[in-house]
């Protein structure tokens, strides 16, 4: 009937626990309502409920919303996912009796409700049916920042939110590529988020704020607290790193981080990571300048030409204490920082210093999986340039690699001191494969300008090719295709003929 009028829903968000913090339109809005629905475990008492407590009155029709199962096992044939999902529509559809009937309906959450609350599964059920408002609340982890006293991001850090359900390995990664991080959802997953931290390299930071703003609030160290100890409502808190204190240490280390052909995209999380966390930032300035400033870093940036001397300076730093990322391009391992740094190493005076090596995607992947699959079989990576060998090793390289039928990457084929060599190395494959044979040019992949083009071995134009270049020669079974729509795709089988 059109003349019926439906109630309006609200979403309450409550804050943290402490009923001072309610902010004042939950309060009208709880004053206002017919019904105050809440949810509770099976034992009845609802956390949401008690902040509330003074606020209802005798006259509001109260509607818990029993959670079936909590932690514990279920025999529901469709698991616990399914029992919830049972328990939600249940809940919602006993909301609707009352919505029908005109009344006002107010579901209390803790926090705020459309942050890891249980009234979002009403909103999604409702919200779309009846006039619904939300209320929004202070949530556990600004509560937790205040009781720190600790900044949560300043500037451009990255804050992320994470609950402590997922699996370590994810915990892990996403700790390790973060600058400030809140975890969620602790109590029984808090050994687990403990070793994440620790792998990670952050447990140091570590904070822990257990009920903030309720009582039995706790803050402590995380890395100290008992796991036998630790609630459901408690988070493990990164604060911001900006005017942190840097540990005293009396040996630093040296991580080689390779940052991918381009932009931030191509960061691994583990190399994010290392970034974030280094006092010192080294490399060839085109490659420093990928990374985001952050407040307190220094960068010593120099010309590509100095990389042993890029390597023994980051080593003296790693020396003195400081904790030191040298920053590459690619791989560091492939024609690139991590063999200066770990030859460097070896001389006697740095035998103490720590180094790693965290790959990166090299261009050659890079522009492969641009084109489509070319080094899907045996492939050789050769680099074009004869700054560091002759000539002559090249040639007798690319001789042998094109003998055995092996596709390959040619890596720096050419600069403004150097325009030859492609034609030479052309001319020297094209005396064992065919002029038909697929060359892919990659130029700038990833970047801004990327140019992806497949051309015929035989109108290879040295002229088109510069650093930021690099060749991908297909072998004898190298095949291409137009895909829709209308691109050229180029793929190596993994199976190769029978002799």
């Amino acid at each position: 009937m059109s003349g019926i009028t439906t109630g309006r829903l609200y979403g309450v968000g409550l804050g943290p626990g402490d009923p001072s913090l309610m902010t004042v339109r939950a309060v009208e809005v709880i004053a206002e309502a017919d019904v105050i629905a809440y949810h509770s475990a099976r034992h009845g008492r609802s956390i949401a409920r008690s902040i509330a407590a003074k606020h209802l009155r005798a006259d509001h029709i109260e509607e818990a919303l029993v959670y079936p199962v909590t932690t514990e096992t279920t025999e529901h044939p469709g698991g616990y996912r399914g029992a919830m999902e049972e328990f939600y529509a249940e809940a919602a559809a006993r909301l609707a009796v009352h919505l029908d009937a005109g009344r006002t309906v107010a579901v209390l959450a803790e926090g705020d409700p459309l942050f890891y609350g249980s009234y979002m599964h009403m909103h999604k059920r409702l919200a779309d049916r009846y006039d619904t408002e939300v209320v929004p609340g202070v949530t556990s982890v600004s509560a937790a920042a205040a009781r720190l006293g600790a900044p949560l991001a300043e500037g451009e850090e990255v804050l992320t939110i994470l609950p402590g359900t997922l699996p370590e390995e994810e915990l892990t990664a996403r700790l390790a590529a973060t600058d400030a991080a809140v975890v969620m959802k602790l109590g029984r997953t808090f050994p687990k988020v403990r070793r994440a931290l620790e792998s990670a390299g952050r447990l140091d930071e570590a904070r822990y704020v257990e009920r903030a703003t309720m009582a039995g609030e706790r803050t402590a160290e995380l890395a100290g607290v008992d796991p036998e100890s630790v609630p459901y409502f408690a988070v493990a808190v990164l604060p911001s790193k900006v005017g942190a204190k840097a540990p005293a240490r009396e040996l630093g280390e040296v991580v080689v981080v390779g940052t991918g052909p381009a932009g931030p995209l191509w960061l691994t999380p583990q190399s994010r990571g290392a970034l974030a966390a280094a006092d010192d930032l080294v490399g060839y300035t085109t490659y420093l300048d990928r990374v985001p400033e952050r407040p307190g870093q220094r960068r010593h940036g120099s010309d590509n030409k100095v990389e042993s001397e890029r390597a023994e300076f980051a080593l003296d730093l790693a020396r003195r204490g400081r904790r030191v990322a040298v920053v590459s391009g690619g791989d560091p391992g492939v024609f690139a920082m991590a063999t200066a740094v770990l030859e460097a190493a070896a001389q006697p005076e740095y035998a103490d210093v720590p180094v790693r090596v965290l790959p990166g995607v090299t261009a050659a992947n890079a522009a492969a999986a641009a084109a489509g699959a070319p080094l899907g079989h045996d492939y050789a990576t050769i680099s074009l340039s004869d700054r560091l060998k002759p000539w002559e090793v090249i040639a007798e390289r690319l001789r042998a690699a094109a003998a055995a039928d092996l596709v390959l990457a040619l890596y720096n084929p050419g600069s403004r001191s150097r325009t030859w060599q492609v034609g030479k190395a052309r001319d020297l494959l094209l005396e064992y494969r065919s002029p038909d044979t697929p060359v892919v040019i990659g130029r700038d992949v990833g970047g801004a300008e990327q140019s992806v083009r497949t051309v015929r071995l035989g109108d290879l134009d040295p002229d088109e090719v510069d650093m930021r270049t690099i060749l991908l020669i297909g072998s004898s079974q190298t095949r291409t295709a137009i895909r829709p729509p209308g691109t050229s795709i180029v793929w190596t089988p993994r199976h190769y003929p029978e002799p």
